[in-house]
C-alpha cells in the first residue's frame, strides 16, 4: 500500500518531467519488517526494499535509500534534478556516509 509520493522535477533541455518517488506500508515478516520504495525515472523504475527491525527502521531506511539514489543520480551530478524551485535538495534523509553530497535545504537541517 502507497503511503507516500512526492513529484521531483526532471529537466532536460526543454523537456520537463515528473520523477514520482513513491514510499508503500512497512509490513511485518518473520525475521524483519520490510518497507518498500520507487523511483519512478523516465523510461525505467529503480525500486527496492528495506528491512528493519521494526516498521520504523525499515521506513527510515528505505528513505535514506531513497536518497542515496537521488544524491548518486546522474540527473543530481548534472544539476537536472530539483524537487522545489532551483536546487535546494530533496527532502529526504540519508546516511551520514553521504551526507557531504547534500545540498540546499538538506544540507542545512543538519
Amino acid at each position: 500500500m502507497l503511503i507516500a509520493e512526492r513529484i521531483l522535477r526532471l529537466q532536460r533541455g526543454d523537456t520537463h518531467h515528473g520523477v514520482p518517488v513513491r514510499v508503500f506500508l512497512p509490513v511485518a515478516g518473520q525475521a524483519a519488517w520490510s518497507c518498500g520504495w520507487e523511483i519512478h525515472w523516465p523510461g525505467s523504475i529503480r525500486s527496492g526494499t528495506a528491512l528493519g527491525h521494526d516498521a520504523l527502521q525499515a521506513l527510515v531506511l528505505a528513505l535514506q535509500a531513497i536518497g542515496a539514489q537521488l544524491y548518486a543520480s546522474d540527473a543530481h551530478a548534472a544539476g537536472e534534478l530539483s524537487w522545489t524551485n532551483g536546487r535546494r535538495g530533496y527532502g529526504v534523509p540519508v546516511s551520514r556516509l553521504i551526507r557531504d553530497r547534500l545540498e540546499g535545504d538538506d544540507a542545512e537541517t543538519l
